[in-house]
């Protein structure tokens, strides 16, 4: 089987291939396993920052869910150090 092509829209075909890590895209690989490596959602939020998705934009939707975890674990973080310290 062919993927569809259409002469007037060149991307139409351009998202056929399967995303990277098992399919499910960089993004929602690095949100689950960042709840064993943290640094990850890091990772995965300067990939959103980079406008990496620009490549793919299937990418968008896990590497922002990636930034907004990694902005809240930090908050949490800083937060458990001043009870911890104070």
């Amino acid at each position: 089987m062919f993927p569809i092509r259409d002469a007037e829209n060149i991307q139409l075909g351009m998202f056929d291939k399967p995303l990277p890590c098992f399919g499910c895209g960089i993004g929602w690989f690095s949100f689950l396993l960042g709840f064993v490596f943290p640094l990850m959602w890091y990772f995965s939020a300067i990939l959103y920052f980079g406008k990496y998705y620009n490549k793919d934009p299937r990418e968008r939707s896990g590497l922002a869910a990636c930034a907004i975890v990694a902005i809240l674990f930090t908050i949490a973080v800083v937060i458990a150090l001043l009870v911890y310290l104070l």
